[in-house]
């Protein structure tokens, strides 16, 4: 019994997790120069009295080791576990025991082996998940198949984390798919790049910063402090210098709730500085014989926040994230609710991109007056008043111009098979087939219309699937393809 081996302690294996248990033993008779013993066992001569000397010091030697390695297994198993495996007399048998009990005879482990399979290909991100988390579920399963003796290649496990994982990481998906070589990067590498990934887009509704200032004194009052009043039906200020856009072709009146009836000079969008940056309030009246400053609960309510008065405060969560609270607001003289904003300076406002222009781009450079409509019609949500927009766009003035047709003399026709064959490549999909590809290759005739499609596990295999399909074609036809077309990809 070498040194080292007194110096490790074997794992114990207590009747779970059986699987782990056998992959440290594993390493551990590896460590020791046992496995081979306990795999294969040791073979006796059938007449031991014509062995040599040498031959049955060989001999000698491998009974030891086989003694040596039954005495690891049965001190690496619980008390309750021990007298199955008391009548066992070679490491092998001891071994063969304990997997068949535990793992399963060679039969139950097909199966099992099968239905990890299944797991594995079938396994998808949930949306409740971090990626450390999927990846641990991933990787624990990739252990459990490899405990069966399946093979799983690293790339792999690479390419089953970036086709599972849920739609959110889509663009960092796209981006390592574009930079990386898929075929040479690791599991580790790739959780890392989606981890830097998520910690630099998590959302702004996972903070618990509260998204308003509240009021700190009951004296605080002026153009910067706004009521919440469940009788308004529509946010509303009479501060014109609060607007980042004002519409002030939108006119109508407002009974208040003395009966009173004031004239609506405008709507549009406040801009105000959070702890979370700049937020915008949309679709808010411009009042100016209004005395204070109004949010609605309707509306706030209309756009999903929830609302809950309690005690001596009112308190508003997320309108995303049900349970995130974003604002406690305190009650103070006369039973009001004031809360005190900052506005967006001028200057910053200034610097501020135009909501006018970043809608146009969003939708596609949609025009303005249809974004206008959009708005006033309220058929898209979040949607901010649209600015009257002086000048025009250059990237839908250089879209929108026409090219003159091209000669008709570069589009010809073949008149002949194989003349003309067309061929376009498209992949990756983001579920790969049972054969695991994720691309297919066309060819086209360009005279009969005649079409191929070759299925591939990577794109590398276009050359290779074209002198294929190449010799194919030219044996079935008698012809050879004079000219093949493509969109000139990389492949």
């Amino acid at each position: 019994m070498s040194s080292l081996a007194k110096q490790i302690s074997v794992p114990i294996f207590s009747g779970q997790n059986y699987d782990y248990w056998a992959i440290k033993m594993k390493t551990y008779f590896q460590s020791q120069k046992l496995w081979e013993i306990v795999e294969e066992g040791v073979t006796l001569p059938e007449d031991s009295s014509t062995s040599s000397s040498a031959e049955k010091g060989k001999l000698e030697n491998k009974k030891a080791k086989d003694s040596e390695a039954l005495y690891y297994i049965q001190t690496a198993v619980a008390d309750h576990i021990f007298p199955r495996i008391s009548v066992a007399t070679s490491a092998k048998e001891a071994w063969s025991i304990l997997q068949k009990e535990y793992q399963g005879s060679a039969k139950v482990r097909i199966i099992k082996l099968q239905t990890l399979r299944r797991d594995f290909e079938n396994m998808k991100m949930k949306d409740s998940e971090t990626i450390d988390e999927y990846y641990t579920k991933v990787r624990e399963l990739v252990n459990q198949l490899k405990a069966y003796g399946e093979d799983i290649p690293e790339k792999r496990v690479v390419e089953k984390l970036l086709i599972s994982v849920t739609e959110k990481y889509d663009p960092i998906v796209t981006t390592i798919e574009e930079t990386k070589d898929i075929t040479t990067l690791t599991v580790t590498e790739l959780v890392g790049l989606k981890g830097n990934y998520q910690a630099n887009c998590i959302e702004e509704n996972n903070s618990s910063d509260q998204l308003f200032y509240t009021c700190n004194s009951v004296a605080e009052t002026g153009e910067a402090t706004w009521y919440i009043d469940s009788a308004a039906s529509n946010h509303m200020t009479y501060n014109k210098g609060a607007f980042q856009t004002l519409d002030e072709s939108f006119k109508t009146n407002v009974k208040l709730g003395d009966n009173h009836i004031v004239k609506v000079e405008g709507k549009g969008s406040v801009a105000i500085n959070t702890k979370k940056g700049t937020r915008i309030i949309n679709d808010v009246m411009y009042i100016p014989n209004l005395r204070t400053n109004l949010f609605s609960v309707g509306q706030m309510m209309e756009k999903g926040y929830t609302l809950h008065f309690g005690g001596d405060s009112c308190t508003i969560y997320d309108n995303k994230d049900k349970t995130l609270k974003i604002a406690e607001v305190r009650m103070k003289e006369h039973r009001c609710f004031p809360i005190h904003l900052q506005y967006m300076g001028r200057t910053a406002m200034k610097a501020q991109e135009d909501q006018s222009w970043l809608w146009h781009r969003r939708l596609g450079h949609f025009n303005f007056q249809g974004l206008k409509i959009l708005h006033q019609k309220k058929m898209m949500t979040d949607l901010p008043q649209i600015q009257a927009i002086e000048g025009a766009c250059e990237a839908c003035l250089q879209g929108k111009q026409h090219k003159k047709p091209f000669p008709s003399g570069t589009s010809w026709r073949a008149k002949a098979v194989l003349e003309l064959i067309h061929t376009d490549v498209c992949g990756p999909m983001r579920t790969p087939s049972h054969e695991q590809n994720r691309y297919f290759i066309l060819f086209i005739d360009d005279y009969s219309r005649m079409t191929w499609v070759y299925f591939m596990r990577e794109k590398s295999e276009v050359f290779k699937v074209f002198k294929k399909f190449k010799n194919l074609v030219e044996k079935q036809s008698g012809r050879s393809i004079k000219v093949l077309r493509s969109d000139r990809g990389k492949e």
